[in-house]
């Protein structure tokens, strides 16, 4: 997949477009049903699948207050839209004098002058142009002015719940991320770099990789079963995320213990996929008792979560 960051970098109109516009955080299964779409138009027209999106996320420069932590960082998301089969990505710097657009401006400048769009793909709750003024009808009206078509995908309901970032950043915010798979088409991702911890975990026996915490939406404290992707290779793990009650630590951290696995991992980067929530955390008054529970909770992993993989 090729990605273009800032418009100003794109050389030349795609190939023949089907262009699907949009922020994908998370790239959930309503996002994943639009890229199948701009997938299989692009084969009908014989041109190039294209998303384009935005970074950084609007409401950071719009609403900084008001801007959720982001189910998918940049990086994520570009890993996980490239999973997807899409060939190219678009990524637009959103400043203020872009979000000042009107939606006939966005379609003529963006969409016509530089994209050259053959036909466009959206979601139903779809907004855009200044003050978000355009939706999915005005982008018809205006796409049609240059002869561009839109088709425009409706919402997608699991459980009868409809799938959407705002429900799943709650389901994961509330650590139920069994729930927040079944939106995502995936278990729930954390991507970060192993950086030196106390070792309080190896000095247990049970030795931790302590991740970098970013700017990032992470699951509620807790103790969670988890698959690690490590070097494209996966292994089962425990991860804890919280501030270690037992040892009195203020910071929030987010330690994982990879089943069979006794490599020095420092500066690399991990995947942490989140399977199940095992339980709370708990302060012990010992350090045998938390021991004991850690072995606990492997053994109910081992027998509830990974044996059923």
């Amino acid at each position: 997949m090729e990605i273009i960051k800032g418009i100003e970098n794109l050389k030349g109109p795609f190939r023949n477009p089907a262009v699907t516009l949009g922020n994908f955080d998370g790239v959930h299964l309503g996002h994943q049903r639009i890229f199948e779409k701009v997938k299989e138009e692009a084969r009908k027209i014989g041109g190039e699948s294209v998303v384009v999106t935005f970074e950084p996320h609007p409401l950071k420069i719009l609403s900084p207050e008001q801007c959720p932590p982001l189910l998918t960082p940049f990086k994520k998301k570009m890993m996980l839209i490239e999973n997807t089969g899409v060939e190219k990505v678009l990524c637009i710097q959103f400043t203020r004098a872009f979000a000042e657009l009107s939606p006939l401006e966005f379609v003529k400048s963006v969409l016509v002058g530089k994209v050259e769009a053959r036909k466009i793909i959206v979601g139903y709750n779809y907004r855009f142009g200044r003050g978000k003024s355009g939706d999915v009808d005005s982008l018809k009206e205006n796409c049609a002015l240059f002869g561009i078509e839109v088709e425009v995908v409706k919402a997608l309901t699991v459980d009868d719940t409809i799938v959407s970032s705002s429900k799943i950043r709650e389901l994961i915010r509330n650590g139920e991320v069994v729930k927040a798979s079944k939106l995502l088409g995936r278990d729930y991702p954390v991507i970060g770099r192993v950086i030196e911890g106390t070792k309080r975990g190896h000095a247990l026996g049970f030795p931790t990789a302590n991740l970098e915490m970013a700017e990032e939406l992470y699951p509620k404290p807790g103790v969670y079963a988890v698959r690690v992707n490590w070097h494209r290779r996966c292994f089962n793990g425990l991860a804890n995320i919280g501030v270690n009650p037992t040892f009195d630590a203020k910071a929030v951290s987010l330690e994982v213990h990879i089943l069979n696995f006794d490599r020095e991992i420092y500066g690399e980067e991990l995947q942490v996929y989140f399977t199940e929530r095992i339980r709370d955390e708990i302060r012990f008054p010992s350090t045998e008792g938390l021991i004991k529970q850690i072995r606990k909770d492997i053994e109910w992993a081992e027998a509830n979560v990974f044996r059923n993989q």
